[in-house]
């Protein structure tokens, strides 16, 4: 269903029950989207831009910018080009201004 609606040009935003059955791993969401045909670049949108959108917050969320709400994820690799850097490799993540994630080794 995911594949016809991508391809009828129906804009996919990512967002799942997980708390129900997996919280904490609901990014795998991710990946099936790339296996159902969509780009990592559309995929990536799906996590930013169009949940905005579809929420009529377009102006406050979806991207980092001044003024803008955020939740920052720092991952080691390149999400458009694997997008496992998001489901698997994330080194850091802040919410809420508040880091909350800190994966990165003392040098």
């Amino acid at each position: 269903m995911l594949r016809r609606a991508h391809a009828a040009g129906v804009p996919i935003v990512m967002g799942s029950d997980a708390v129900m059955s997996m919280f904490g791993e609901n990014t795998r969401e991710l990946e099936w989207f790339i296996k159902a045909g969509m780009s990592n670049a559309e995929v990536l949108q799906s996590a930013t831009v169009n949940g905005a959108r579809l929420l009529g917050q377009q102006d406050k969320l979806g991207r980092l910018a001044p003024g803008f709400a955020a939740d920052i994820v720092a991952v080691q690799g390149q999400p458009l080009h694997d997008i496992e850097a998001l489901t698997g490799h994330v080194v850091w993540v802040m919410k809420n201004g508040e880091v909350v994630v800190d994966n990165r080794t003392a040098p």
